[in-house]
């Protein structure tokens, strides 16, 4: 009897996941995500540039949105230096942080710049008195370049890269 009843139980779940299955789907609601950033264009950003004493070859990039706006920063700032037509330095794929960075109105982002090798095995070394920044908008570059003035003496090599937008400066600096 009981193998019986396990019998019924089961057909009469199967004809349901049947009738189920005939059924038409009908789209799940659509969860609020809140409201959608708008990307950080350099039109509406402030772009600064420094030594840090530590680590030895680098720079910090300080982006802050001078919009009225909140606005989303994805991967990396695209950078080219002097007259360089290519970005000239790679973005350090390691340094990705858990999310996007967004930023308020009058808020900033950081992203560290490494200069060159510190054991000095990078190549093509030359003084450098300007970076191009364009800002990433995840198929390639948002809005025209910002160009910034170098502080006195900077070199890079070719293993120049950058870190990818953080919401700290010592994050910045950790690559």
């Amino acid at each position: 009897m009981r193998f019986a009843r396990l019998i019924a139980s089961a057909a009469l779940s199967g004809a349901a996941v049947l009738a189920t299955a005939a059924v038409p789907a009908q789209a799940a609601p659509q969860a609020d995500r809140g409201p959608v950033q708008a990307l950080c264009s350099t039109s509406s950003a402030d772009f600064t540039v420094r030594n840090v004493s530590r680590p030895i070859n680098h720079q910090l990039l300080t982006v802050t949105n001078t919009g009225s706006e909140s606005c989303t920063l994805v991967k990396a700032p695209l950078l080219g230096f002097d007259n360089d037509t290519y970005v000239g330095a790679q973005a350090i794929e390691e340094s990705a942080p858990q999310s996007v960075v967004t930023l308020a109105p009058g808020q900033s982002a950081y992203a560290g710049i490494r200069l060159s090798s510190a054991d000095g095995s990078g190549e093509n070394g030359r003084d450098v008195r300007t970076v191009h920044v364009f800002l990433d908008s995840g198929d390639g570059s948002e809005g025209g370049p910002d160009s910034i003035a170098l502080p006195k003496g900077t070199w890079i090599d070719d293993s120049a890269a950058v870190t990818y937008w953080q919401s700290n400066a010592s994050d910045a600096l950790v690559w």
